[in-house]
């Protein structure tokens, strides 16, 4: 047997084991002992799994995982959902579609401190949903606003995306997090425009609700200026060289703490909560990178990148060619995988092949990350989308995904315009 053949085999077996039930981490695991046994030895497989379990375990930029996951944890007890989406309402809520717009803005802020755009989305359903209902916006623009806002957490950091995809191609992740800033603010200025023109079509999808004098809205922005400083203490720390990643993570979870703390939120009972689910979050996410290291190393014997690059280099197409056919594969795949799954399988596999093909690594990166997001509110199986349908039952997923059509399309003009101009990506990583 050929060692491709054995990495076509292996690769088909991984994911016939996640179609049966297995977890994604022992499966990815699995295939990969027995793999690289067969192909090399299996005394050498159970050294190569020390040497990655160990690897992983003092990886010093994996500490970045628990400590930002934490201090999200911590921010969610001390209500900062509602308090963003309070700030954001007050600045936008009088415009057509202006709370739709504050939606978008709050995902965003809130995104920047949960890493996460399921939970993003869900918080945001709740809080801002039944906003929208009562000032009589369409289910459509609501629904769609909610769900397409949570998938900008992929590009505010500290993104556990762009964790995930620094850890496994060994790209900086200080740097991952600087490049999805301008995209970042792009998209929800992207999503705003959306709203804005379709209010503009037909006024009726989102009345205009009351008009807040500056006062208030200074009262709005007083109740969560204290999570936008550490927001601009945490990522300008890392922009400016004050601190790295982990140490920034370190930061974030003690102002998150002290926030907390001086709100009067954080009582034994909401700390107990919040170090549990960082935990059980942690130990999933360590669990799916070491499986992923593991098989990453059986693909690796099995010469597949080398032979994908070599494919790639006998055919006639352009690079971008080959690079838009990967995106639309990893638009695909993210309607039938979970978008960190995903990652963890077909980065090993495609990362040699588009950095060989002159890409910048990090570009690769906040693209591949975005196609994974699109994927979250596109049929058949948008995860936000389900999401946001368990959040508000009443809803039928088929008013939801019609809702975030708009949004799919100004995330594939978002993307364009990224390839285009990659300095939108690379400045800032740059400086």
């Amino acid at each position: 047997m050929t060692p491709v053949l054995a990495g076509v085999i292996g690769i088909a077996a991984m994911f016939g084991f996640i179609a049966f039930g297995m977890p994604i981490g022992f499966a990815m695991g699995l295939v990969g002992v027995i793999g690289f046994g067969l192909l090399i030895s299996f005394h050498a497989a159970v050294i190569k799994v020390g040497v990655i379990a160990f690897d992983l375990a003092t990886n010093y930029a994996i500490g970045t995982v628990p400590l930002f996951l934490f201090m999200a944890h911590v921010l969610f007890a001390s209500g900062i959902g509602k308090d963003l989406y309070d700030f954001a309402a007050r600045m936008l809520g009088h415009r057509r579609g202006g709370l739709a717009m504050a939606t978008i803005g709050a995902s965003a802020g809130f995104a920047s401190v949960n890493a996460s755009s399921l939970a993003t989305t869900a918080t945001m359903g709740l809080v801002s949903l039944p906003e929208m209902r009562r000032h009589g916006y369409s289910l459509s623009l609501a629904s769609g606003s909610v769900a397409a806002g949570g998938t900008i957490g992929s590009l505010i950091p500290p993104s556990g995306m762009f964790i995930i995809y620094g850890i496994l191609t060994e790209t900086s992740i200080g740097d991952m997090f600087a490049a999805g800033i301008i995209p970042g603010i792009l998209l929800a200025l992207f999503y705003m425009s959306v709203i804005a023109i379709r209010c503009r079509i037909k006024p009726a999808l989102g009345p205009a609700g009351p008009r807040y004098d500056w006062r208030e809205r200074w009262q709005g922005f007083v109740r969560t200026g204290d999570v936008i400083l550490l927001f601009i203490f945490v990522m300008g720390g890392i922009l400016w060289g004050w601190f790295t990643p982990t140490e920034a993570g370190a930061m974030g979870a003690f102002g998150a703490l002290l926030i907390s703390g001086l709100r009067g939120k954080l009582n034994l009972s909401a700390l107990r909560t919040a170090a549990f689910d960082t935990l059980r979050t942690t130990g999933m996410i360590f669990g799916i990178l070491f499986g992923a290291l593991v098989f990453n190393a059986f693909v690796t014997v099995t010469t597949i990148p080398l032979n994908l690059v070599n494919w790639v280099g006998a055919v006639d197409l352009p690079p971008l060619a080959v690079l838009l056919i990967i995106l639309a594969l990893y638009l695909f795949l993210g309607m039938i995988l979970d978008a960190s799954a995903m990652m963890t399988l077909t980065v090993p596999l495609f990362f040699p092949l588009v950095t060989g093909l002159g890409y910048d690594a990090v570009l690769f990166g906040v693209l591949v990350v975005r196609m994974t997001e699109i994927a979250l509110i596109t049929p058949p199986v948008g995860m936000n989308v389900y999401v946001l349908s368990g959040v508000a039952r009443d809803i039928p997923l088929t008013t939801i995904f019609r809702g975030t059509a708009p949004f799919v399309l100004a995330d594939l003009i978002h993307v364009a315009l990224l390839l285009a101009v990659p300095a939108l990506v690379l400045w800032l990583p740059s400086l």
